[in-house]
C-alpha cells in the first residue's frame, strides 16, 4: 500500500481490468519473459542478453565462521546510563544490539560494519551477531514506495500491484508452511498463467529440481525432515522500485535479503546456522489491452539469486544448510569471499566480480 494509504478492493480493480481489456483495439499479445529480459539487458549491459530462464544462478556460499559483537563492560554501562529503555528491551527478548533500522529506500554506499568480537546465535537468540539483529521482522524491512500514476494504472491501481507485489514476497519466502516446504500455491496464483515459459518452469521445479528449474530461484524451502525454523520470525531488508516498463506497463522490481535462522530437525537439537537468501526479482504488470493477462497477476520479467548456507550446487528442491560438523567436513568454497549482509552492490555486480568461480565463501554468516 502507498504511504497515503491507497487503495482499491479487489472487486473494483477487477472490474477496472474488464473493462481495460474490452476496449482494446486489436487482440493482446501473450507475454513473453525471454523478449523483455533481452530488451532490459540490452539497455542496461553490454554482454550478451539472456533470457529469464537461461540466467545463471549465482553460487552457493558456505558460511566461514561466525563474526562478532563483543561488548566491554564499561561500554554497557554506558550504554544503560544513556539509554535504559534499550536496556529493559534486551531482557524482554530483544537481540540487544541496537535500536531497529529504518528501512531501505535506496541503496546503502557501504556494507554494514563488521563487529570485533564473535557471538554465536542461540535459540533465544537467532540472529545475535549478525547485522540481521536489527532489522525488521518479514514484511516489515522491505520499504514500499509512495504510488503515483504510472505507464497504463492511475494512483490507486499502483498502490495495488504495489501492495500484491509484497504480497508475493511474503507468499514466496515468508510464508511458514512454504518455509516448511509446501508448494507456494498463493504465490504461484500471482504470476501470469498465460505466461508459458513460467509455467513450464513451475511445472518441473517442485518434481525435478534441476540447476535450470530449480525452485529455490523465486521460492525460499527447507526440508523439513532435516531442519526446522528457529521461532517464527526472519529477518528481512530491502527495497521495492517501479517504473513505466514495455508497452506502458508498470516494471517492478524488488531486491531483498531475508535471513533464516535453522537448528536440526532432530529433538533438542539447538545449534543454530543461518541461511541469508538475497533476491531480485522483477515482474510486469501489464496493460491487458495489450498483454493476455489475468486480472490480479503479474508477468515476471527477470530474476537473480545469491545464497549463503544454502547448498552449493545441490539442487534438492531445499535449502540445505550446513552446521558445524558439515562445515569441516567439507571446509571453505573456491571461489572469492561475499559478505552476504553488503547491500551496497547490486546483484549484477556481485555476479560479474563472482564470475564461474565456483562456490564463493562467506566472511559472515
Amino acid at each position: 500500500m502507498g504511504k497515503d494509504g491507497a487503495s482499491i478492493p479487489d472487486e473494483e480493480w477487477e472490474r477496472f481490468l474488464r473493462e481495460a481489456e474490452a476496449g482494446t483495439r486489436g487482440a493482446p499479445e501473450e507475454p513473453s519473459a525471454r523478449a523483455r529480459m533481452v530488451s532490459r539487458r540490452l539497455r542496461e549491459e553490454t554482454g550478451p542478453p539472456e533470457g529469464w530462464r537461461t540466467h545463471r544462478p549465482a553460487r552457493r556460499q558456505r558460511g566461514k565462521g561466525w563474526y562478532v559483537v563483543g561488548l566491554l563492560v564499561a561500554v554497557g554501562l554506558l550504554v544503560v546510563a544513556l539509554d535504559p529503555g534499550r536496556v529493559v528491551g534486551w531482557f524482554a527478548g530483544g537481540d540487544g544490539e541496537s535500536t531497529p533500522l529504518a528501512a531501505e529506500s535506496e541503496r546503502p554506499d557501504q556494507p554494514p560494519a563488521t563487529e570485533a568480537a564473535a557471538q554465536q546465535p542461540t535459540v533465544e537468540r537467532p540472529f545475535r551477531g549478525s547485522p540481521a539483529a536489527r532489522w525488521a521482522d518479514g514484511t516489515a524491512g522491505i520499504h514500499l514506495p509512495a504510488a503515483r500514476a504510472t505507464g497504463w494504472m492511475s494512483k490507486e491501481q499502483v498502490a495495488q500491484a504495489l501492495d500484491r507485489t509484497r504480497d508475493f514476497l511474503a507468499a514466496s519466502s515468508l510464508d511458514p508452511g512454504v518455509l516448511r516446504g509446501e508448494r507456494p500455491k498463493k504465490a504461484i496464483a500471482l504470476l501470469n498463467p498465460h505466461q508459458q515459459d513460467v509455467q513450464d518452469y513451475l511445472a518441473t521445479a517442485f518434481t525435478a529440481p534441476s540447476r535450470e528449474n530449480d525452485p529455490l530461484l523465486l521460492f525460499s524451502r527447507f526440508e523439513k525432515a532435516k531442519v526446522r525454523l528457529v521461532g517464527d520470525v526472519v529477518k528481512a531488508r530491502g527495497r521495492i522500485t517501479y517504473r513505466e516498463g514495455s508497452r506502458g506497463a508498470v516494471e517492478v522490481s524488488t531486491d531483498v535479503t531475508y535471513v533464516y535462522p535453522v537448528v536440526r530437525a532432530a529433538a533438542g537439537s539447538d545449534e543454530v546456522a543461518r541461511t541469508v537468501v538475497r533476491r531480485e526479482v522483477v515482474m510486469s504488470w501489464d496493460d491487458p489491452a495489450k498483454v493476455v493477462i489475468e486480472p490480479g497477476t503479474f508477468s515476471l520479467v527477470s530474476y537473480k539469486v545469491d545464497t549463503t548456507n544454502g547448498g552449493c550446487d545441490s539442487f534438492t528442491g531445499y535449502f540445505t544448510p550446513e552446521f558445524t560438523a558439515e562445515r569441516a567436513a567439507t571446509g571453505s568454497g573456491n571461489g572469492p569471499e561475499v559478505d552476504p549482509y553488503d547491500r551496497s552492490k547490486s546483484m549484477d555486480e556481485r555476479m560479474r566480480e563472482a564470475g564461474d568461480a565456483g562456490c564463493g565463501t562467506a566472511t559472515r554468516s
